[in-house]
């Protein structure tokens, strides 16, 4: 029965598209005008692995969290700003600000991935995350370390 095509990647593949298509009704970037949001990912099929490239400018590697769990790869970043400053003798406010952005990202692979051989990097505001790819897996959560 390897032949049949897996009735939950229509529905997952469907799903996005209606996400990419209301999130171009709302001028692009929807998720982030209502307080989410998701980071820009590639995710490229190099033969024996995937590779997933996110862009997270502005985070910190302290500040994202990377997960895999079966064929699901999840990628969530959160950081929270703070800005003060004061010319005034008193110490009063003159300027307070506080920002939190926070992303969260899932990718669904089309074949399973060994998920003891799996290596993240985060440089210059760049997160890759590199699968290899495996004949049969198993359900279990794995937390990925980020160099």
């Amino acid at each position: 029965m390897s032949g049949r095509k897996n009735p939950f990647e229509d529905l997952e593949e469907m799903i996005d598209r209606m996400s990419r298509q209301f999130e171009e009704s709302m001028g692009g970037g929807a998720m982030e005008k209502l307080g989410g949001g998701g980071a820009s990912i590639d995710v490229a099929d190099r033969g024996e692995a995937f590779v997933v490239t996110a862009d997270l400018p502005g985070y910190r590697k302290e500040d994202i969290d990377v997960t895999l769990r079966g064929d699901h790869l999840q990628i969530r970043a959160e950081t929270e700003q703070e800005t003060e400053e004061s010319d005034d003798e008193d110490g009063q406010y003159i300027r307070k600000e506080r920002s939190h952005r926070a992303v969260n990202r899932t990718v669904t692979f089309p074949e399973d991935v060994d998920e003891e051989n799996v290596a993240a990097e985060y440089r210059n505001g760049v997160l890759t995350v590199t699968l290899q790819k495996l004949v049969a897996g198993d359900e279990d959560s794995h937390s990925i370390d980020i160099e």
